[in-house]
């Protein structure tokens, strides 16, 4: 099992950057694709983006393609969302979440672990 905290969020102007850590701890850090998904109240999970093992892949979802960077550190055994260009739309909270599937999934029902989640608000 792998535990999960993320943080980072806030609230930040539309246009602003934000950038999300999730520090993991438990098993082997570098064994789990690693993914961020948001939620807002009532409505299920949305992927935002995912890492591969060893960080050579990547996947975005287009709402967010060209102004979130997703990397990993496994040495620190942290993963980033790096969120620029922020908009009113983004507000939600987010949470990391780790797979052991060979492959990035965009569903959060094949994420076994997640985190409390950290809110980011975007003020227009």
């Amino acid at each position: 099992q792998v535990q999960l905290v993320e943080s980072g969020g806030g609230l930040v102007q539309a246009g602003g950057s934000l950038r999300l850590s999730c520090a993991a701890s438990g098993r082997t850090f570098s064994n789990y694709v690693m993914a961020w998904f948001r939620q807002t109240p009532g409505k299920a999970h949305e992927f935002v983006g995912a890492i591969g093992w060893g960080g050579g892949r990547t996947d975005y979802a287009n709402s967010v393609k060209g102004r979130f960077t997703i990397s990993r550190d496994n040495a620190e055994e942290t993963v980033y969302l790096q969120m620029d260009n922020l908009k009113p739309e983004d507000t939600a909270n987010y949470h990391c979440a780790a797979s052991t599937r060979t492959y990035i999934s965009v569903w959060s029902r094949d994420y076994a672990y997640w985190g409390q989640g950290t809110q980011v608000t975007v003020s227009s």
